[in-house]
C-alpha cells in the first residue's frame, strides 16, 4: 500500500496530505475568525472605561484587574493575528506542515488568553457591581467552568472517539 492509499485510509477522507493541510489551514482560519469577533468585543468594552464617570471611584485593586485584562486582550489579539503573519512569512516555501502545526499551537494560546480574558472581565465587572467577594467568586467559579469547558471536554470527547475508532485523525 502506497503512503496516499495509507493516509487515506487513516483518515478518511479521500485527501492527500496536501489536501488535508489546506483543509486544517481553512479551519483554523475560520476558528481565529471567531475568536478575533470575541476579543474585539471584550477589548472595546474595556477600552470605553476609562472615559466613564465612574470609573475614577475604581480602587487600586480593580485599576490593576483592569490594566491586566487590557494587557490579556492586547495579547490575544496579537495571538490571534500571529498565524496570518505567520503564513505571510512562510507563503509558497512550501512549509504548509509547519504553518498549520504552529498556528494549531497559537490558536491554543489564543484559547487560552479568551478564556482568561473572560474570567478576568467578568471579575471585574462583578467586582465594581456587587463587591470584591462577589468579583473573587465569579472569577474563581467561572476560570473552574472554563477550564472544563476547554480542557476536559475536548479531551473527554477525543477519549471517547477514540475508544470508538481506535484512533482519531483530523
Amino acid at each position: 500500500m502506497s503512503d496516499v492509499e495509507d493516509f487515506t485510509s487513516r483518515s478518511g477522507r479521500n485527501e492527500t496530505r496536501e489536501e488535508q493541510l489546506d483543509r486544517n489551514w481553512g479551519e483554523l482560519l475560520q476558528e481565529l475568525r471567531v475568536l478575533q469577533t470575541g476579543v474585539q468585543i471584550l477589548a472595546g468594552f474595556l477600552l470605553t472605561l476609562p472615559f466613564q464617570q465612574r470609573f475614577r471611584e475604581l480602587d487600586d485593586f480593580q485599576v490593576g484587574l483592569y490594566l491586566v485584562n487590557v494587557v490579556i486582550a492586547t495579547l490575544t489579539t496579537a495571538f490571534i493575528l500571529l498565524p496570518v503573519s505567520v503564513h505571510r512569512r512562510l507563503f509558497r516555501k512550501r512549509l504548509k506542515e509547519t504553518l498549520v502545526s504552529s498556528a494549531d499551537s497559537i490558536t491554543k494560546i489564543a484559547l487560552a488568553g479568551v478564556g482568561m480574558l473572560s474570567v478576568g472581565t467578568a471579575s471585574l465587572v462583578f467586582d465594581v457591581t456587587a463587591g470584591r467577594m462577589a468579583g473573587l467568586t465569579a472569577g474563581g467559579v467561572l476560570l473552574a467552568i472554563l477550564l472544563v469547558l476547554m480542557i476536559y471536554v475536548p479531551l473527554h470527547l477525543n477519549k471517547r472517539a477514540a475508544g470508538r475508532n481506535g484512533s482519531v485523525s483530523d
